[in-house]
């Protein structure tokens, strides 16, 4: 093999390399961005933790809001027990969901959320959800996801927090395993570039 025969292939053995390097980026972006949002807060991305840990309820009230969507195609009826719930900041909420598959088939789905105003996502802390894990429900079936739920107590040092009264916690479930449910992860952390 000649010199130069050996520098043309090093060079299709670096670009071929790097190809498949950003397909599999490609590939990773959305649990990348799902992991750093879920760490971070951004672009309305709940905090998950074990249990809340505050020792103190403020006495500011804040009044958590629900909001529940299927996709398109989604033969389940998805909708809060309650549509609102006002909670004291550092107190435990919890709130339940209910969910109906209304086909005659067994359908599984994801549920995608966020809460609005967007800043507010760094304070607010989930200790139990159904969110981003497939949920089954077999024909007729209906069946109760509770979400538990707190306002750190460290909102009360941020001003410009100071103007939030609501928070509204989204959800939408989509058929597991379609394109639209990819889609929808894949837009919600592009618009709320995280």
């Amino acid at each position: 093999m000649s010199d130069l025969q050996r520098k043309n292939a090093k060079v299709m053995l670096v670009t071929l390399g790097v190809v498949f390097g950003m397909i599999g980026l490609s590939f990773a972006s959305v649990p990348l961005y799902r992991m750093i949002c879920q760490v971070t807060g951004w672009g309305g991305t709940t905090q998950m933790v074990e249990a809340n840990t505050s020792d103190k309820i403020y006495d500011r009230e804040i009044t958590i809001r629900f909001n529940a969507d299927v996709a398109q195609g989604m033969p389940w009826e998805f909708k809060p027990e309650l549509r609102s719930v006002p909670v004291k900041v550092g107190q435990d909420g919890l709130i339940s969901f209910v969910a109906k598959n209304l086909s005659d088939i067994p359908v599984t789905g994801t549920a995608v959320y966020n809460v609005t105003p967007l800043k507010v996502a760094k304070y607010f802390y989930k200790t139990q959800c159904f969110c981003f894990g497939e949920q089954t429900l077999q024909p007729g079936q209906m069946q109760h996801m509770p979400v538990t739920f707190f306002v750190d107590p460290a909102i009360m040092q941020d001003r410009d927090m100071d103007d939030v009264k609501t928070i509204t916690l989204s959800y939408s479930f989509f058929r597991h395993g379609t394109r639209e449910l990819e889609s929808a992860i894949e837009k919600y952390y592009n618009d709320h570039g995280s």
